[in-house]
């Protein structure tokens, strides 16, 4: 049986070898933007939507989830479990350069942990500086890795994402090598880019969000995967719903592991 992953079309050719060292040496990639304009709006409507539907429940499933509990953000606006929000969604894990850039992190052994979204409010969304795993790891053994849909074009003042370069091999983690992880690292960069871009990082690689100094919430989606052996943050097998499962494909349902 063919493997679900090139069924979807995911291959290494699709990368770049600037992406692939990238993602090796410093521990994140941009791929570009994936996601046309027409695309983007029909995102945000959706999302809009979700907000106004769910109200002071938004993101009810990350925070009450009996398996991997996450605490309420009040520096920012979240919603979980998009998965089963629409179909507008589903490219945002099933796109074949994103599957292409998170098998080269993690292997062919991989799953959807969530697909999240986060919005960073006006005068807030400041984030220490942290990795998506509680222990470190040697270089290699990676159990998780993420990307970063780009919601809203990101930049130094809306509170664009920071990441410390190469810190994804230095077997530490932040409160190891810090006094204040919430402080300004002298190595970290800012993932600066147009809406509609998506960039993936090794979840083991320091990163946190910054604040937005602006007057409007800098919006992303997380498509968050780990390994097969792996906890999701969602647990799709209690979470997915009929409606999704008549719409996806059976790769898809393979990445749920629904």
């Amino acid at each position: 049986m063919l493997n679900p992953l090139n069924t979807l079309g995911v291959s290494d050719s699709l990368l770049s070898t600037k992406e692939k060292e990238s993602l090796d040496t410093l521990g994140y990639a941009s791929l570009g933007k994936l996601l046309n304009d027409s695309e983007l709006e029909s995102i945000r409507n959706r999302l809009q939507a979700i907000l106004e539907e769910e109200g002071d429940q938004a993101g009810h499933e990350l925070f009450s989830s009996n398996r991997i509990k996450h605490p309420k953000e009040a520096g920012a606006d979240r919603l979980a479990n998009l998965v089963n929000k629409g179909g507008v969604f589903d490219i945002l894990y099933t796109h074949p350069k994103l599957l292409s850039a998170i098998r080269h992190v993690l292997g062919d052994d991989l799953k959807l942990s969530s697909l999240n979204f986060r919005s960073a409010k006006p005068g807030q969304g400041l984030q220490k500086l942290h990795a998506d795993w509680p222990e470190a790891v040697e270089p290699g053994q990676y159990r998780v890795c993420n990307s970063i849909w780009l919601i809203d074009e990101f930049t130094a003042a809306n509170g664009a994402t920071r990441v410390v370069p190469g810190t994804h091999l230095c077997g530490k983690m932040p409160e190891e090598s810090m006094d204040d992880p919430w402080k300004i690292h002298p190595d970290q960069t800012l993932i600066e880019a147009e809406a509609g871009t998506v960039v993936v990082f090794n979840s083991h690689c320091w990163h946190g969000g910054t604040i937005n100094h602006t007057e409007q919430p800098r919006r992303a989606i997380h498509s968050y995967f780990c390994g097969r052996d792996q906890i999701q943050q969602t647990s799709q097998k209690d979470w997915i719903r009929q409606e999704t499962l008549d719409r996806i494909s059976d790769e898809a349902k393979w990445l749920l592991d629904a």
